[in-house]
């Protein structure tokens, strides 16, 4: 095992707080992962990990020896993009985390024609509505909605997003359909939660004039497929992406309550780490999204 193994190693052990978990993604056995590790801290001479029956926790000295293998593997990334960069070709591999619903829709068939055209590419995608960010979770591009508050990260916008209040009609024709903001406290919501909060504080705005609306909750799920299915089922309103919306739209299984309201925005954007703008695969993908949407937001394809 030579030093840059002995740092990636360490590095996921350290994302993952397992030795199961750094041997599952690095495709090692348990034993052979203990085994590293052990030969990581007799080279260094210190205990870098503690270990329990479940998890690890870094030590001081642990602590130290991954900021600078995360910095010594980022800096041999760059130098190796940079060469790379001299050939139109992109290699290596792309790192891209999308949301579940979104990313299966959309990314997906995107990465599929993607290395179509770019058969030397490795590419790796996750879809998952976690939290994530990069480089802590080795993502070279991440896709997400709304505001990136992380200075250390360049937000591209590749699309623009809104969100809508819908329902179905029979839902509306029994519940009756709401004139104003205030009339919504009196409906039920559907309602996602996300990262344990479920969000049912609606806020709309006209005017200039913002108003927040608490609407009561029928129906909660993390997973936006479902809350999409109940609305059509007319268990109540659901605030949604016009992408995930506009079939249902179209077909009249759902109707717009309330749409001359804005609500906050939700664009779509590729966010990423400004040093990994230098490779090619990374630039070669931004400008294919960016393409790609453009042609979707003129087409009833997205609205």
């Amino acid at each position: 095992m030579d030093a840059e193994d002995s740092m990636r190693f360490f590095v996921s052990l350290a994302q993952k707080r397992s030795l199961s978990g750094a041997a599952q993604e690095l495709d090692l056995s348990p034993s052979a992962a203990t085994k590293r590790l052990a030969q990581i801290e007799d080279r260094i001479g210190v205990k870098l990990v503690n270990r329990t029956t479940r998890h690890i926790s870094l030590t001081p000295e642990g602590e130290i020896y991954l900021e600078y293998a995360q910095n010594i593997l980022a800096q041999m990334e760059e130098m190796q993009d940079v060469i790379r960069n001299q050939s139109e070709s992109p290699t290596g591999q792309l790192n891209i985390h999308a949301p579940l619903g979104f990313g299966r829709k959309y990314i997906a068939p995107l990465v599929s024609e993607f290395v179509s055209e770019h058969p030397d590419l490795v590419v790796r995608l996750t879809l998952s509505d976690r939290h994530v960010s990069p480089p802590d979770d080795a993502v070279d591009i991440l896709i997400r909605f709304g505001d990136v508050p992380d200075s250390r990260l360049i937000a591209r916008k590749i699309a623009p997003n809104r969100r809508f209040i819908s329902a179905s009609p029979r839902y509306l024709d029994k519940m009756g359909r709401p004139a104003a903001p205030q009339d919504l406290s009196s409906h039920k919501a559907i309602a996602l939660r996300q990262n344990d909060e479920t969000a049912n504080l609606w806020r709309l705005t006209k005017d200039n004039q913002t108003q927040a609306v608490r609407v009561p909750v029928k129906l909660s799920t993390n997973d936006g497929h479902v809350a999409l299915q109940w609305a059509i089922e007319g268990h109540g309103l659901l605030m949604r992406a016009q992408w995930d919306l506009a079939k249902h739209l179209r077909s009249g299984e759902l109707e717009l309550v309330l749409p001359e309201y804005e609500t906050p925005p939700a664009d779509i954007y590729a966010v990423y780490l400004q040093k990994a703008r230098l490779a090619t695969r990374v630039s070669l993908f931004l400008d294919y999204l960016e393409a790609s949407f453009l042609t979707k937001t003129t087409t009833s394809d997205y609205w």
